[in-house]
C-alpha cells in the first residue's frame, strides 16, 4: 500500500512532515544496495558508454548525423531499444535475447526528418521498415541478493503483483550511461521490470489513474454546459440578453482553451512534473467556483467563469499525456478512448443534471452542482493520484542518490574505501561495494538535468510553434481548420435544442437535456466503432511485423482510412436535423435526434483518427500542436455560442444548420486530400517526420 501512496500529494505531504520518515523509497532505506550491473559499469568507467554511444547504439544514429533530427527519445522502459513506427515510439517491446551471445536483437526503423537543406523530399519507399539492428549490451552480472534484498526494500521498490520468486533485476541490465565530458553518470531505471516506472504498474493501477483522469475530465467538461439551463432566469434576474447570458457559457470555453498553452509544457518540465500542475489548479477550480456560485453581479460573474474554466484546462491540457505515461504503444488508444468518451460526453450530460433541479431550485443551483462534484474530485486526486511523467520520478531519484554519494564520499575520505559503508555507525546492511561506487568522482544526474530547455524557452515555443506550423504546414491548417469547425457545431448545439425540442416538440428544461444523450449514445457507437477497428484491423498488422522482427509498415496517412468514410456523417447528420427538426407533428422528435447520433459518432471517429495522425507525423510539436488545436477548438466554440442565436434566428433552424452542413463539407474534401497527398506534404514539411 506505501507505494501506491507515496508519490501521490497527500503522501509527499507526510514525507515531508515526518521528516521523509514514513513512505520511504528504496534509496532512503538503510540496508539500500545498488544494482550489480550498475556497481560494474560505476567501477569499470572505461566500459562504461557515454550519451553519444549509448544513443548510436540504441537508435542507429546521432545528432551530429542529421542535426535537423529531433533528439532522440528515451524509452520509458528505461534504456530498453525502442520500436519506432513512422516515428511512433511503441514502448515496451523487450529486446529478444540469445543465451549464447551478450549480443542482442533489437527493432529498430530507420526515419528521416526533412529540412530545406537535405533534398528535395523524394521517397524511394512507399512504406516504413522495420530492419534488426544487433548492438552490445553490457555482460550481465548475475545478482547474489542478500537475505535482507528480498525484503520490501528491494531495488526495484515495492513490488505490485507480488512476483515472490521473481528477480527485481529480471531482464536485461540497465546501467547509468556517462555524459561526453565524463562528469555525470545518466541514471535509467534499475531495471526492466522497475515498479516505479509507470510503464510497469499493475493492470489495475493504471486502469485506477485513468479512471481518475477521466472522472477528473467529465467534471471540468460537464460545468461548460451545465450551466445553460440557468440562462433564462439569468436574463430575467439581471435583466441581460441572450447574448450576455450565454458569455456564462462561452468565457469558460475559452477559458479552457486558453490554458493549456500555459500549463501543457508546464506539466512536461521534469522539476514539477504533472501532479502539482493538477492538484493545485483543482483546488483553484474549487475555491473559484464558490464565489461564482454567490456573486451577484454580471461582470464579477463572467471573470470567474473565465477563470473556472483556465484553471480546470490541465485535463485537457495533459490528460493524453498521462495515459501515455502508463500505456505501450498498443494499448495506448484504448485508454484514450475512454477518457477523450469523458470529455466528448461531459457538455451534453449537463444540461440533463440542472435541467430539473434549476426550474425547481433557482439559476445558481446548477453552479452549486459544480462544487458538489469538484470536492470528492479533489479529494481523490490528493489521496490517490500518483506522478506518472517519467522524468519527474528519474529527476527525484537522481536527487536521493546524490544525498547518498554525499555520505559516501565524507565517510571515504575518514576510512578506507574498503570498509566504509553507508550507515555503518547504524547498523546499515548496505554493500562496501555499494558504497565504494557511491563514492565514485562521477555524479549521478536524471537525463532532464543534462539536456532541458529552460521554463520560458518552453512557454515561448507552446505560445508561438503551432501559430508558426499552422500558417507553414498545409496539413496543419486543416487539421486545426476542421476540428474547430465541428467543436464549434458541437457546441451550438446548446442554442439550437431550446428552439427546437421546447417550442416545437413542448419539452420541459429536463426533458430537453433528456435529448442530450443522444451525445452520450453517439459517443458510445463511436467509441466502439473505432475500438473494433484497432481490434481488428491496425494492431494484428503491427504485432505481426514485430513478430517477424523485419517487414513494411504502413505509412501514417493508413490511420485515416476510417475517417474517408466517417467524413460523410457530419454533413449528412446535420442535413437530417435540419430538414426533419421543423415538420412536426409530422415528423416524430426521435428523428432529428438520430440526425445528431450521426454527427456525433462520425465527429468522433474522424477527430481520433486525426488525432492519433498529428503526433504520429509531428513527433517533436506534437505537445505544443495539441495545446494549440484546444486554444483554436475552443475559440470557434466561443464564437459559436455567441452568433448561434443569431444565426438559428435569423435564417431560421433549417437554413442555418444546412449552412453549418455545407461549412462541413470541407472536411470530405480536405480528408481525402490529406490521405492521399498527406506523404508528400511530409516530405516537404521542415516540421514533420517524412518516410525514407
Amino acid at each position: 500500500m506505501a507505494h501506491i501512496i507515496r508519490d501521490t500529494a497527500l503522501g509527499q505531504i507526510l514525507r515531508l512532515a515526518t521528516g521523509r520518515k514514513v513512505l520511504q523509497y528504496p534509496e532512503e532505506k538503510e540496508d539500500f544496495s545498488l544494482p550489480d550491473s550498475w556497481i560494474e559499469a560505476i567501477q569499470n568507467p572505461s566500459g562504461t558508454t557515454t550519451t553519444d554511444e549509448a544513443v548510436i547504439a540504441r537508435d542507429g544514429y546521432s545528432e551530429k548525423d542529421n542535426p535537423s533530427m529531433p533528439e532522440p527519445i528515451v524509452s520509458r522502459e528505461g534504456g530498453l531499444p525502442l520500436t519506432i513506427i513512422n516515428s511512433q515510439v511503441i514502448e515496451g517491446v523487450p529486446p529478444r535475447q540469445r543465451p549464447e551471445s551478450p549480443v542482442h536483437e533489437t527493432h529498430h526503423h530507420q526515419h528521416h526528418h526533412n529540412n530545406n537543406n537535405n533534398g528535395n523530399g523524394n521517397d524511394n519507399n512507399n512504406n516504413a521498415t522495420v530492419e534488426k539492428v544487433k548492438t552490445k549490451e553490457p555482460s550481465p552480472v548475475s545478482p547474489s541478493p542478500s537475505p535482507s534484498s528480498s525484503s520490501s526494500s528491494s531495488i526495484d521498490g515495492d513490488v505490485e503483483e507480488a512476483p515472490a520468486a521473481a528477480s527485481p533485476f529480471a531482464g536485461p541490465p540497465l546501467v547509468p550511461t556517462k555524459t561526453k565530458d565524463s562528469t555525470s553518470l545518466l541514471i535509467t531505471w534499475y531495471s526492466p521490470t522497475d515498479s516505479s516506472n509507470p510503464q510497469n504498474w499493475s493492470s489495475s493501477r493504471k486502469a485506477f489513474v485513468t479512471f481518475l483522469i477521466a472522472l477528473y475530465t467529465f467534471v471540468v467538461y460537464t460545468s461548460s454546459a451545465i450551466y445553460t439551463p440557468s440562462m433564462e432566469e439569468f436574463m430575467s434576474v439581471y435583466d441581460v440578453d441572450v447574448t450576455v447570458a450565454s458569455l456564462g457559457l462561452a468565457l469558460y470555453v475559452l477559458g479552457y482553451g486558453t490554458g493549456p498553452l500555459l500549463f501543457s509544457p508546464l506539466g512536461e518540465v521534469a522539476r514539477i512534473g504533472r501532479n502539482p500542475v493538477y492538484i493545485v489548479t483543482m483546488v483553484l477550480f474549487l475555491i473559484i467556483s464558490i464565489p461564482t456560485a454567490f456573486v451577484d453581479n454580471v461582470p464579477g460573474f463572467m471573470v470567474l467563469r473565465f477563470l473556472q474554466g483556465f484553471f480546470g484546462s490541465p485535463c485537457l491540457a495533459t490528460g493524453a499525456a498521462t495515459l501515455a505515461d502508463m500505456y505501450d504503444f498498443l494499448t495506448l488508444p484504448y485508454a484514450l478512448i475512454a477518457w477523450v468518451s469523458s470529455a466528448y460526453c461531459g457538455p451534453a450530460l449537463g444540461p440533463l443534471l440542472a435541467g430539473y433541479s434549476v426550474p425547481a431550485m433557482g439559476w445558481r443551483w446548477s453552479l452549486y452542482e459544480i462544487i458538489w462534484a469538484a470536492t470528492p474530485i479533489v479529494f481523490l486526486m490528493v489521496i490517490f493520484l500518483p506522478e506518472t511523467l517519467a522524468d519527474n520520478i528519474l529527476y527525484r531519484r537522481a536527487r536521493r542518490l546524490r544525498v547518498l554519494q554525499e555520505k559516501a564520499r565524507s565517510q571515504s575520505s575518514s576510512s578506507s574505501p574498503n570498509t566504509a559503508t553507508i550507515g555503518a555507525d547504524n547498523g546499515s546492511d548496505a554493500s562496501p561495494s555499494t558504497t565504494t561506487s557511491l563514492a565514485t568522482a562521477l555524479t549521478f544526474r536524471a537525463p532532464s538535468e543534462i539536456s532541458h530547455a529552460p521554463l520560458t524557452t518552453l512557454l515561448l515555443e507552446a505560445l508561438t510553434k503551432p501559430l508558426e506550423i499552422t500558417l507553414k504546414d498545409p496539413a496543419i491548417l486543416f487539421v486545426q481548420l476542421y476540428t474547430a469547425l465541428i467543436y464549434g457545431i458541437y457546441y451550438s448545439f446548446f442554442e439550437v435544442f431550446p428552439l427546437v425540442y421546447p417550442t416545437l416538440y413542448h419539452m420541459s428544461p429536463g426533458e430537453v437535456g433528456l435529448v442530450f444523450l443522444c451525445i452520450l449514445i453517439s459517443c458510445l457507437v463511436g467509441a466502439a466503432s473505432y475500438a473494433l477497428y484497432l481490434y481488428r484491423s491496425v494492431n494484428p498488422v503491427v504485432e505481426r511485423i514485430l513478430a517477424a522482427g523485419s517487414g513494411r509498415l504502413p505509412q501514417n496517412e493508413s490511420r485515416l482510412a476510417p475517417a474517408l468514410f466517417a467524413s460523410f456523417g457530419p454533413t449528412v447528420g446535420l442535413f437530417v436535423f435540419a430538414w426533419t427538426s421543423t415538420r412536426t407533428p409530422q415528423v416524430h422528435w426521435a428523428v432529428p435526434t438520430l440526425g445528431i447520433v450521426v454527427y456525433g459518432a462520425t465527429s468522433f471517429v474522424v477527430m481520433q483518427c486525426i488525432f492519433v495522425y498529428v503526433p504520429m507525423s509531428y513527433p517533436r510539436y506534437a505537445a505544443s500542436l495539441f495545446a494549440g488545436n484546444d486554444f483554436f477548438r475552443s475559440a470557434l466554440a466561443f464564437a459559436s455560442i455567441l452568433f448561434a442565436k443569431p444565426l438559428f434566428e435569423n435564417l431560421g433552424v433549417a437554413r442555418g444548420t444546412s449552412l453549418l452542413g455545407g461549412l462541413s463539407t470541407m472536411g470530405i474534401l480536405g480528408i481525402f486530400l490529406l490521405w492521399k497527398y498527406g506523404r508528400k506534404l511530409r516530405s516537404m514539411s521542415k516540421f514533420a517526420i517524412a518516410d525514407e
